[in-house]
């Protein structure tokens, strides 16, 4: 018996490596592809931004944890929401194809990264084509991984997660010992206004995706009542943490001009000027396991939610098929491939706000869904307020800041919506017409 029960407690998951899970999530593309795009709109501030962006992702979490420990579900965002309104089916199939969608765009993001950062050490650097072809085989590697070996998959992703972490540590205290406090004032510049601070702010909240990662592993987690809250909101202080460091860092060392010029791979350029070669490739390592990790922890998680979607009829049926038991092989190569293709369709800039303003909606329903279970979840209502009234203002400022500076790429945005909204409806409307013959 004593050894039954030492099997079985090896096999759950710890605080230590829920931590690791969130942030296998939350530390990928983001800090290496917003930082460039933040000092080119604020400066000197960009720290301030990332420092409000994890506020408000600390807020926003506040209603999944209470959702999960209401709830005890693994299904995280669709099955807290489904649950919430259970007579909707529309709302289900919505935020379902929502949420998908939102892990379509940072897989995207993180290929995209990963791709800009390698290619800037290749001859062709500057090839519009070579970018995109090596963003779609880095997704097409993950997806053979995972489709191949959920314990390798596993295997991989520890040990990038906690090799990612180091390094970026590492070149965090480099930057800092290198820097100048002068290069770092004044912190507020001419172009930096607290309107256009919010907007970064509201751009840098996908940066913290994936926080919710953790609520997936709930059948398979010790003590989710009181680890689950200590995971997420340890894994967001972090990381919170690890981006303001990184930005303080770059900005006392890296002269803005050359950020804003590299600014698809900016801490990279910057090292090589900085710290050297190995200073550039240590940089370069570091972006390249952190979306490496990002691409793969995204594409197991996303997969697997999209054939629990699948299976209760709001995504075609054919995605809930698996096989070795586990895997969702249809549902990994559908998201490899559409997200390959918002990469073909855009750049870095579209993609991030993209998967910005997507995780912010669905962050506001998930913060309206706990109020509406306030009493059931002992919510502070304040808290509550709080979390809805943030993300309500950061996404209406995101596409104010399209509307006035590239209306064309708000159209294109929109154009999504409305595909997700349509197609939502119609599996919605498919579902009910089946339930009634």
């Amino acid at each position: 018996m004593l050894k039954k029960l030492t099997r079985k407690r090896k096999k759950e998951l710890g605080l230590a490596e829920l931590i690791a899970i969130a942030l296998g999530g939350m530390v990928g593309g983001g800090i290496f592809a917003i930082l460039g795009i933040s000092v080119e709109h604020i400066g000197n501030a960009t720290p301030i931004a990332f420092l409000i962006g994890g506020l408000l992702a600390f807020f926003a979490a506040y209603s999944y944890v209470k959702l999960a420990l209401l709830y005890k579900d693994e299904g995280a965002t669709y099955s807290f929401f489904k649950k919430t309104f259970p007579n909707s089916k529309f709302a289900s199939s919505a935020i379902g194809w929502l949420v998908v969608f939102g892990y379509i765009s940072t897989l995207a993001l993180y290929a995209f990264t990963f791709s800009t950062y390698l290619c800037s050490v290749l001859p062709f650097e500057n090839s519009y084509w070579l970018n995109k072809i090596v963003a779609g085989l880095i997704i097409l590697f993950f997806s053979i991984i995972n489709l191949t070996s959920v314990k390798g998959m596993g295997r991989l992703e520890d040990w990038m997660v906690y090799t990612k972490l180091v390094l970026l540590l590492f070149i965090a205290g480099l930057l800092a010992g290198k820097g100048e406090v002068e290069n770092f004032t004044p912190i507020f510049e001419s172009n930096s206004s607290l309107i256009s601070i919010l907007i970064i702010s509201s751009i840098t909240f996908v940066a913290f995706e994936g926080f919710q990662l953790v609520i997936h592993a709930y059948n398979e987690m010790d003590n989710p009542q009181k680890n689950i809250p200590r995971a997420i909101y340890s894994s967001i202080g972090i990381a919170t943490f690890l981006y303001v460091v990184l930005a303080i860092g770059a900005l006392a060392t890296i002269p803005k001009e050359l950020i804003i010029q590299d600014k698809e791979y900016a801490l990279a350029a910057g090292a090589e000027q900085i710290l050297g070669k190995v200073g550039m490739f240590t940089v370069i390592f570091a972006a390249l396991l952190a979306t490496s990790s990002a691409i793969n922890g995204t594409l197991f998680g996303a997969s697997r939610l999209i054939a629990v979607i699948a299976t209760d009829g709001y995504l075609p049926n054919k995605l809930s098929n698996r096989i070795k038991v586990h895997i969702p092989n249809y549902a990994i190569i559908t998201m490899s491939i559409l997200s390959f293709v918002l990469i073909l369709s855009g750049g870095l800039q579209i993609i991030l706000e993209f998967g910005s303003i997507t995780f912010i909606i669905v962050s506001f329903l998930i913060a309206y869904a706990n109020f509406i279970k306030r009493n059931e979840t002992k919510t502070h209502i304040a808290i509550a307020l709080i979390a809805m009234i943030g993300l309500f203002i950061a996404g209406g400022i995101i596409f104010y800041f399209e509307y006035t500076e590239n209306p064309k790429q708000l159209i294109y945005i929109f154009s999504i919506y409305f595909i997700l909204i349509l197609g939502s409806w119609l599996y919605s409307k498919n579902k009910a017409k089946n339930e009634l013959l």
